[in-house]
């Protein structure tokens, strides 16, 4: 995405056109979601606020992650739950956070980060290329009463969703940085 049409939503090469919109609206989330960490050391990634908080470089990796579920959830047809030992491994700090991520995910860099955001979402964008504005309206249960339903549509509407929640913890965090640090 360029600046040129950072603020342009649909008209994407190689999308359908519901598919294309969504593309549209990720990107632009992630494209300010970089903004806001932009220039952070490892230090400041790590920062925790008190011992209740996540750290910024523990909510990026959670934003990756929230990608990969849906990816599995939408693109695999998995069930979140169906994750491989791997995956967990992988995965399973940053979609907890809490204890397990502030004692886990930390001693990254900035680019290391960026680095796995961005090796995930080009996964899901390649992917998403094969698929058509059926399949993100094609809708499946959720709950185990088969009675709730949610389409993919809203799947990856709420990927950044969480992503635009989390970048508004992150400036948050950023500005409560302490000085000396």
């Amino acid at each position: 995405m360029t600046d040129s049409n950072r603020y342009i939503i649909g008209g994407l090469e190689g999308y359908t056109p519901h598919i294309a919109c969504l593309v549209s609206m990720m990107n632009y989330a992630r494209t300010t979601t970089k903004d806001a960490v932009e220039g952070l050391t490892m230090e400041e990634l790590d920062y925790c606020m008190d011992e209740k908080s996540n750290s910024i470089g523990a909510l990026l990796q959670h934003i990756a992650a929230v990608d990969f579920v849906y990816y599995l959830l939408t693109i695999e047809e998995r069930e979140e739950r169906s994750m491989t030992k791997e995956e967990t491994e992988k995965w399973g700090a940053a979609l907890d956070l809490g204890d397990r991520g502030r004692k886990e995910l930390k001693g990254k860099t900035l680019e290391e980060l960026f680095e796995l955001m961005d090796n995930q979402r080009t996964k899901t964008l390649a992917a998403l290329k094969g698929k058509d504005d059926e399949w993100l309206l094609k809708a499946t249960k959720y709950s185990s009463d088969g009675e709730g339903k949610w389409n993919n549509y809203w799947k990856w509407f709420h990927v950044f969703e969480d992503e635009i929640n989390h970048r508004g913890q992150i400036r948050l965090l950023r500005k409560r940085l302490p000085i000396e640090l």
